[in-house]
């Protein structure tokens, strides 16, 4: 993978995350900076660590499925863009009504957001890709977007984040796309 590669596959991989902390944000959850760190901190770690995991159970399962790996790869992709597509279309996602920037919740946030990260992982096991520098470049992007988000939150008071889950879905499903078509030249 390229860095434009790694660098598109991590701004999409955040939009869950970016549109967690401009509600947070929005509803005020993170006004003093102690909160608006800890948010984005364990967004982006979580974002590193996921992908790692799921890397570790593809390379596990590479030699069960190696020739078929860019189909799964592409699906796992695809479904991931898909339910990111799906979710930004649902107008009547509820506001945040308890502190997410504490306890079980920043936990179950952080799990949530980037349970694809996981996904993403296990393809790029399946198709040889070394984890580490695109983990780590995942989880700093998803950090430092969260924090822009939460700066920019008050402004924008979540308008946009139907939007960019639409557009990171997009994103997933087109590199699923460019791996099938990859494969598919060889």
């Amino acid at each position: 993978m390229t860095t434009w590669e790694i660098l598109l596959l991590a701004v999409s991989l955040a939009m869950d995350a970016l549109a967690v902390a401009l509600a947070a944000s929005a509803a005020g959850y993170t006004a003093q900076l102690r909160p608006a760190v800890r948010l984005a901190f364990h967004f982006g770690w979580f974002q590193f660590m996921m992908p790692v995991l799921g890397w570790w159970t593809g390379r596990e399962l590479a030699g069960w499925v190696a020739d078929y790996d860019h189909w799964v790869a592409f699906l796992l992709l695809a479904g991931v863009g898909a339910h990111m597509l799906w979710e930004a279309r649902d107008a009547n996602r509820e506001p945040l009504t308890t502190d997410p920037t504490k306890g079980m919740r920043l936990v179950a946030l952080s799990v949530a957001t980037s349970l694809d990260a996981l996904a993403v992982g296990m393809s790029l096991a399946l198709v040889g890709v070394a984890i580490w520098y695109p983990s780590a470049v995942i989880g700093l992007v998803t950090g430092t977007l969260a924090l822009v988000a939460i700066q920019l939150g008050n402004r924008l008071r979540g308008r946009w984040g139907r939007s960019l889950d639409a557009v990171g879905g997009l994103i997933l499903i087109g590199i699923g796309v460019k791996i099938v078509v990859e494969h598919l030249r060889h």
